[in-house]
């Protein structure tokens, strides 16, 4: 009896080998097949051959007994083609990931055989069509689905409520229509949802969020839906939301949801929110102090209005704020300063008035700040300029008096701009400016600002813009400005800044304002212009001359003082005419030039 017992026993393991052997030579057909149907053009897939062992492909993994294969990772392999079918052959796959490749065309029906498949990657592709319900319906031990940056149309199935064990879902960046379904209410493992950048509409999905306790991730961003109540009530959303107690990210922006900001927003565990471009109105509410993990916030583009409240200072873990173009009003908190991890700060384009506090530059870690477009009057507070890891500075657009302090040269950091225009400073210009030798864009344009100033803005070495205009300066251009040496002394190296008697305009000798440091004028032109008779040298001057003269009302803010096109273009005609040689020329007057006759005295 123990023969024949043992017989059997040994059979059955003959019978498993040659299944387990059949089975990993389907699994090699099926890719090879699959590498057949798909361009390769980096050779990702050079070792799938005949003579290599199917579990020593590139990118390919078995289970621990090398008896069928588990994975597919063709990540970023540059693979071009459309997802062979042959690929359901492979009917014990766990993890299916083709993102960041070039497929095309739809995902093939007969991939619903993959009962057993946990993840299916295939984002950042070309895949078109709709997603097929029978794959979800079928694979529904799936626990990643991520189909993102795609061009997938239609519904969303519901047969993806089926995947009871689903834990993150991400479909941003296509064209899905319709509402969320349903279904998705039965997912309740669901940790993460990303469904952005769709045409999704209805109502947030307060329903779904209530039965979703382990969500962490939300984002419905820049899709048609809208708040309860026909757009007006944000309440029932965020209230739903505090059932999700690890939640962490929501964004909601870009969907023109309209209401107030509710007491409810006051997630304790989230970190981060945006809810910026909507229709968003009222004041901040006192509870957004009760935010005590936040680390970024954004409400920028909305209609909120009323004071920025104190309680703000509350969010010790905030890193980011953003609360531009809205309808803010009154003074920023001094109590801003207590913020200690903050980098940027973004209050630009409100109606914030008072003076800056000077306890922002307590903020060590402040790289960002925007307090541009609001009506912020006063100095600037020399203290503000402690924060010596700004990157970019802009305070224009406001009601600033007095000088620029001479501690903005502490700001060794800064390497994007600084832009403190079209305020009221005055006062000569600082010296200190020219310590910023990191700074690559800088704009003082339209203040009261006077005196010298180019012969030390040379240090300003990477800056590639700086806008003096509509001030009251004067001065010599070096070189370094105005091109490579020009052998002369006494001033000869460097074009002219002229007062013009106002304040409303600088002229540059070949620029408006504007200054790089390639070339403002052409050295070569200045070294030939003087190796020309005085004739030629007059015309050149007086060329040169109405061309900046021109330049400066073409530029003009207000348009009424600026010429038109056709105007413009009978004064360019009328000077070519000049330097070829008609000295009866005369300029428009129109254009604000001498209307009288040029000529060689």
């Amino acid at each position: 009896m123990a023969y024949i017992r043992l017989f059997f026993i040994l059979l059955l393991l003959r019978l498993v080998s040659a299944y387990q052997h059949h089975s990993l030579l389907q699994d090699k057909a099926a890719l090879l097949a699959f590498k057949k149907s798909i361009l390769d053009p980096t050779s990702a897939l050079a070792n799938w051959k005949d003579d290599v062992h199917v579990c020593n492909f590139t990118r390919i993994k078995c289970n621990e007994q090398h008896h069928r294969v588990m994975e597919i990772d063709l990540s970023s392999s540059q693979l071009v083609g459309k997802i062979s079918p042959f690929i359901s052959n492979l009917t014990r796959l766990r993890r299916l990931k083709l993102n960041e490749n070039q497929f095309y065309g739809t995902i093939p029906p007969e991939l619903s055989s993959l009962r057993y498949l946990i993840v299916f990657i295939v984002m950042d592709n070309n895949l078109t069509g709709t997603l097929p319900p029978s794959f979800f319906s079928n694979c529904s031990n799936l626990k990643v689905i991520d189909a993102s940056l795609n061009y997938f149309t239609g519904q969303i199935p519901a047969q993806i409520g089926d995947c009871a064990t689903l834990w993150s879902l991400n479909l941003y960046n296509n064209n899905f229509t319709g509402q969320l379904p349903a279904s998705f209410t039965n997912i309740t493992s669901l940790s993460s949802l990303d469904v952005g950048y769709n045409f999704l509409s209805g109502e947030l999905p307060s329903d779904m969020v209530r039965n979703w306790p382990n969500l962490t991730n939300l984002y419905l961003s820049y899709n048609n839906m809208s708040s309860h109540g026909n757009n007006t009530n944000l309440y029932p959303f965020f209230a739903a939301l505090r059932n999700c107690t690890d939640l962490k990210e929501v964004a909601l922006d870009g969907m023109g949801l309209g209401g107030t900001l509710p007491s409810s927003i006051a997630h304790p565990s989230l970190k981060f929110l945006d809810l910026q471009a909507n229709r968003i109105f009222g004041p901040i509410p006192r509870e957004i102090g009760n935010l005590s993990n936040i680390t970024e916030l954004s409400l920028t583009s909305n209609l909120l209005n009323g004071a920025i409240p104190e309680e703000i200072s509350l969010l010790s873990m905030l890193e980011r704020l953003f609360l531009s173009h809205n309808f803010f009003s009154g003074r920023i908190p001094v109590t801003l300063s207590k913020l200690k991890h903050l980098g940027l700060v973004d209050l630009a384009n409100n109606k914030l008035s008072g003076e800056i506090p000077g306890s922002l530059g307590d903020l060590g870690q402040l790289s960002y700040l925007f307090l541009n477009n609001n009506l912020l009057s006063g100095s600037i507070p020399s203290k503000l300029l402690n924060c010596e890891n700004l990157y970019k500075l802009d305070l224009s657009y406001n009601q600033l008096i007095g000088r620029i302090p001479p501690q903005i040269a502490e700001l060794r950091e800064i390497r994007i701009f600084i832009n403190l225009s079209h305020n009221h400073l005055q006062g000569p210009w600082p010296i200190e400016l020219s310590k910023l030798a990191n700074v690559l864009e800088m704009d003082i344009s339209s203040n009261n600002l006077s005196g010298n100033i180019f012969p030390q803005i040379s240090s300003c070495i990477a800056v590639t813009t700086i806008n003096f205009s509509h001030n009251s300066l004067q001065g010599l251009l070096p070189d370094s400005l105005v091109g490579a040496g020009n052998g002369g002394g006494g001033g000869g190296g460097g074009g002219v800044i002229e007062n013009m008697g106002n304040s409303t305009a600088n002229m540059l000798t070949g620029s408006i304002g504007y200054i790089a440091p390639e070339k403002v004028v052409d050295s070569c032109l200045i070294r030939a212009s003087r190796d020309q008779s005085a004739e030629v040298r007059r015309m050149w001057e007086v060329a040169i001359g109405e061309l900046i003269e021109l330049g400066i009302l073409c530029t003009q803010e207000t348009p009424s003082n600026r010429p038109t096109m056709l105007d413009a273009a009978d004064d360019l005609d009328r000077l070519k005419r000049y330097l070829s040689g008609d000295t009866t020329v005369t300029f428009a007057s129109s254009l604000g030039f001498s209307s009288s006759t040029l000529s060689n005295d």
